[in-house]
């Protein structure tokens, strides 16, 4: 789709930046909101977004965050609009069910790695950098606890770079997911599927990569043959930034153990063990949270900066 085509003027506003980018067919790369405004601590967040776009920058595309302010889809934020994301406690969470009512409403809200990759897809966007691909819950068989992410990619035509899915939750079943809804799965420089704070889980690569000159090749032959669904690029923390393998089993333990102590069920487990990492690591959940982000946004601008031919 051509950048904003079919897109109404008043629910989409485009940075200057990412406007004449895309205007000239230049490397755009989409970034959440989400890790902005709820994923890390005041003041470190503002000052990791700033670090997410200029990794951007550097690997030679132009960085677009995506956030909806008073209604509107912002593709691109200025200053001011990223300072407001990273310290208004009224901006909300919102994956795709949300954004009819968000925007509706003329409320402010960070975007979801689901939403976000809509949002860029519909704005001509093709590369998208994440931290953490959502995913299937443990326990989903009976709570049906399911990231809306998958569903988002199995219709989205977009590069998603992340450092695949937390080892707390059911990577097993994540990536039969997405086999069964088309997405494919690429490992970049790998063929073993990374586990976010730690660089390998159990579970294989169906088709490692090595260059983004061959990610944007893969995503060629999938557009000439116009598939819709995403291709997620998994990325791994490396060995010597990952979190120390046997902090992150005790850690894992003991948070399992404490949610049982304490009666939390269902879709209540996992953020409860997220924020146990949080509270039990020194710091480490956070520091590996931010290397892989950084790490990300830059793959994603090499990528797309091949994608368009730079």
């Amino acid at each position: 789709m051509a950048p904003g085509a079919h897109l109404s003027a008043d629910a989409f506003a485009f940075a200057d930046p990412v406007r004449e980018a895309l205007d000239a067919g230049r490397p755009v790369v989409s970034l959440e909101s989400t890790i902005i405004a709820h994923g890390l601590p005041r003041p470190r967040n503002l000052e990791v977004a700033a670090q997410l776009e200029d990794a951007v920058r550097e690997a030679g595309a132009t960085p677009a965050t995506i956030a909806v302010l008073d209604g509107v889809a912002r593709i691109g934020l200025n200053g001011d609009e990223m300072d407001r994301v990273a310290n208004d406690p009224a901006v909300m969470k919102a994956s795709l069910r949300d954004l009819g009512p968000v925007m509706a409403r003329g409320a402010c809200a960070a975007t979801t790695v689901a939403s976000t990759a809509h949002l860029a897809a519909q704005s001509g966007i093709g590369v998208f950098a994440t931290g953490g691909l959502g995913r299937v819950h443990r326990g989903a068989t009976k709570t049906f606890d399911e990231s809306a992410d998958i569903e988002a990619l199995a219709d989205t035509p977009i590069v998603v770079v992340c450092a695949g899915v937390k080892s707390i939750l059911d990577i097993g079943a994540t990536l039969e997911r997405l086999e069964s809804r088309g997405v494919s799965v690429l490992g970049f420089r790998t063929d073993t599927f990374p586990a976010f704070y730690l660089s390998e889980s159990a579970f294989s690569v169906p088709w490692p990569v090595e260059e983004p000159t061959e990610i944007a090749r893969i995503v060629a032959a999938r557009s000439a043959l116009e598939l819709p669904q995403a291709v997620v690029v998994a990325n791994p923390i490396g060995v010597a930034q990952q979190m120390e393998p046997a902090m992150h089993s005790r850690v894992l333990t003991e948070a399992i153990g404490s949610a049982d102590a304490a009666g939390v069920r269902g879709k209540d487990i996992t953020p409860f063990v997220l924020g146990y990492f949080h509270e039990h690591t020194d710091g480490e959940s956070l520091r590996v949270n931010i290397a892989l982000a950084l790490q990300n946004a830059t793959l994603a601008g090499e990528i797309a900066a091949a994608m368009a031919g730079s």
